[in-house]
């Protein structure tokens, strides 16, 4: 399979390559080494080699070119027997909001007085901070902290929409030391319960209210069941309206007693930890049993942004972030340590398509955004309303559009650039919540192809596996990592021996970190993502990505969403496509057709369904991704290991029936046709 003729559709020009973090970064590389016989610097084929086969000196230089605060020690990574093993800056320290807030250079009125961040909710502009009043903020609240009797170690667990409270929240916890921990409002009770039950949270912060699509919603039944079942929270801090306290041992406080405004001097002392410090506990999606809670620490967190943000994005000074995201999702944490390459965040709460379908785009013309990014599902939806930003805001300013979550097809590349803006780079990016960032990214010096992820991040030895275990290009396979890099998680919260930890990224590979995505490196060095290798279709032993068929189905306007997976038998798979149809109404044999047509044409005959299923509702999970392990296991009559993990889990309803249907009669049926 090849895949070198995909099609240009940028190309930076050489002055603005020139300019570029990435540029200078080689630059200085090949001034600075000692082996380097030419002061040219290298392409990023050589770079990234170097990256990877020298990690020590790699992220020695980018702790230089990014300006990290703190002190670094005698070495910047000591290997270790395992993969696992391995320790990044074991003497070093530094502290996570100093880099964020940059105290030092507060004495600098114009610094200080410059926007650190913007909130916007459905109402509009909910509010902004200055880098001084963010500094006031966050070490008054950390103060506050410390009179609460907490410090560091202590997990301090928040339920709060995407607003200014939160990035406060989460930087003073980080001052003292803290672990913080968040969830969005849009988390059912066990979900909840699921994530917080196991780290034991002595501080609670929730808002009371959130509002979405134009509908106000009360948090306080929920956050009280929650209480309840929390023995270990003795501190409560509330947005607005007050909860009941379940426990009269617990202490309420409302956040605005708390004195935001006092002045704090630019010199006012602030912790530096060890680099591993524990920083966040982010969490597993939990659909196949209870979430793994997993445990990152403030220095690798820290040095992977500034990488990303910075080399990978081109993140300047002054530039402004928007990346649409809700607070239990790892890209928030990926917003927020933007701040440390002095830029400014958007912070946007609420439906992306309210007021309008051109929300987002309004606030990024008004804000001047020169980074903006979203979900692939988020592109979709405003692709489908036919609404092209480019005709209705002035988005000069915008030089990056950045998209994860799902991968990004083809035709949502050309439609991009041609709804949004022809000279702009488009950066489809990939990682997850194990890593807190990314295995593979955008370069901005390099061109953009059609359908491809650019590039795999420095320092990220990425590679795809067959089955074998041999690295390979042009054919689809697993996507590893043959070494270690600073942002792995530290640990599992309560895996002492570590064991459930190298069961999740060491099982399938001798010391080889397994990351559970089907995908494929191009011939021009790209990647495209299938979906989760664990989802992966394999009739007749031919191993299958869903993103293929869900790419297909992007021409069919009738078609909402699709959702593919497996019915066993005899032996083999069966593939079964369900369907969300846009518009209510029967599924009609002569769409049947067509979608198995182009799939058969497009894909192969091996693409085609067996079964092309119309279903009400598709299962999610409360991060908005599809859970094809879920329906899949629904379907089989296995036991769906963990509901609360899942949006709508009242969905699984319908596939468990149909499943139960066509078990009982062995299989048998119409293939390529089914409405039940």
């Amino acid at each position: 399979m090849s895949t070198a003729s995909a099609e240009v559709l940028w190309t930076p020009t050489s002055a603005r390559s020139a300019r570029a973090h990435m540029s200078r970064f080689a630059a200085s590389v090949a001034l600075q080494r000692e082996s380097t016989s030419s002061s040219s610097p290298p392409n990023y084929a050589d770079l990234h080699r170097w990256s990877v086969d020298s990690p020590g000196d790699f992220w020695w230089r980018v702790w230089d070119y990014t300006g990290v605060l703190g002190t670094r020690g005698s070495d910047a990574c000591v290997r270790g027997a395992k993969f696992y093993d391995w320790t990044f800056f074991p003497e070093g320290r530094l502290s996570f909001v100093e880099n964020l807030l940059r105290p030092q250079k507060l004495a600098d009125s114009t610094y200080a007085e410059s926007i650190a961040v913007i909130g916007y909710d459905e109402n509009g502009d909910r509010g902004r901070l200055t880098r001084r009043e963010l500094w006031n903020s966050v070490c008054n609240l950390a103060v506050a902290f410390q009179s609460m009797g907490l410090g560091r170690g202590s997990r301090i667990a928040a339920v709060l929409p995407n607003g200014v409270e939160g990035v406060i929240a989460m930087l003073a916890t980080s001052a003292i030391g803290g672990i913080w921990s968040c969830c969005s409002p849009d988390f059912g009770d066990d979900a909840l319960y699921d994530r917080f039950g196991q780290i034991d949270p002595e501080l609670l912060i929730t808002a009371s209210t959130v509002q979405y699509n134009g509908k106000l919603f009360d948090l306080n039944p929920r956050l009280e069941r929650l209480a309840s079942r929390l023995p270990s929270v003795v501190q409560w801090i509330f947005l607005d309206k007050p909860p009941r306290p379940p426990r009269d041992a617990i202490v309420m406080s409302e956040w605005n007693q708390f004195d935001f405004r006092k002045e704090i001097p630019q010199d006012f002392p602030l912790a530096r930890f060890p680099f591993n410090q524990p920083l966040a506990i982010l969490y597993s999606s939990g659909t196949t049993g209870a979430p793994k809670c997993m445990v990152h620490g403030a220095g690798g967190t820290l040095l992977q942004h500034l990488k990303e943000h910075q080399l990978h994005c081109d993140l300047f000074p002054e530039d402004r972030l928007l990346y649409y995201t809700s607070t239990g999702w790892m890209m928030w944490n990926w917003l927020v340590s933007a701040l440390a390459s002095e830029a400014t965040i958007v912070l946007v709460d609420g439906s992306p398509l309210r007021p309008s379908t051109g929300a987002l785009w309004e606030i990024a013309a008004a804000e001047k955004v020169t980074h903006f990014g979203s979900s692939a599902r988020y592109y979709a939806a405003i692709e489908q309303e036919s609404y092209r930003p480019c005709e209705h805001h002035d988005l000069a300013a915008l030089r990056t559009v950045l998209s994860t979550g799902s991968p990004l097809l083809p035709d949502q590349f050309r439609w991009l650039y041609g709804s949004i803006k022809a000279d702009m780079h488009l950066a489809s990016i990939s990682g997850g919540t194990d890593i807190i960032s990314c295995f593979v990214l955008g370069d901005p010096t390099q061109a953009v192809r059609a359908g491809e992820i650019q590039c795999k991040g420095l320092g990220m030895d990425v590679r795809i596996f067959d089955e074998q275990e041999n690295a390979i290009t042009g054919e689809p396979g697993e996507l590893v990592c043959a070494t270690p890099f600073p942002s792995m998680p530290i640990g599992f919260w309560n895996d002492p021996e570590g064991s459930k930890y190298h069961a999740t990224y060491f099982s399938s590979y001798a010391d080889v970190w397994a990351h559970g995505d089907w995908a494929m490196e191009t011939d021009a060095g790209g990647f495209i993502i299938y979906g989760r290798s664990d989802a992966v279709l394999n009739p007749g032993g031919v191993r299958i990505g869903t993103g293929e068929i869900y790419q297909q189905l992007k021409s069919f306007p009738q078609v909402a969403e699709g959702l593919a997976t497996v019915l066993r038998h005899e032996g083999d798979e069966q593939i079964v496509l369900f369907i969300k149809l846009a518009v209510a109404g029967p599924l009609r044999d002569d769409l049947i057709q067509e979608i198995c047509n182009r799939l058969r044409q497009h894909c192969s005959p091996r693409h085609v369904p067996r079964y092309l299923v119309q279903a009400p509702d598709l299962p999610r999970t409360v991060s908005g991704k599809l859970s094809e392990i879920a329906a899949r296991n629904a379907i089989h009559g296995a036991k769906i290991g963990n509901r609360a993990a899942l949006a709508n889990p009242q969905c699984l309803e319908f596939f468990e029936q149909w499943g139960f249907q066509k078990r009982a009669s062995r299989g048998l049926g119409d293939p390529q046709k089914s409405s039940t």
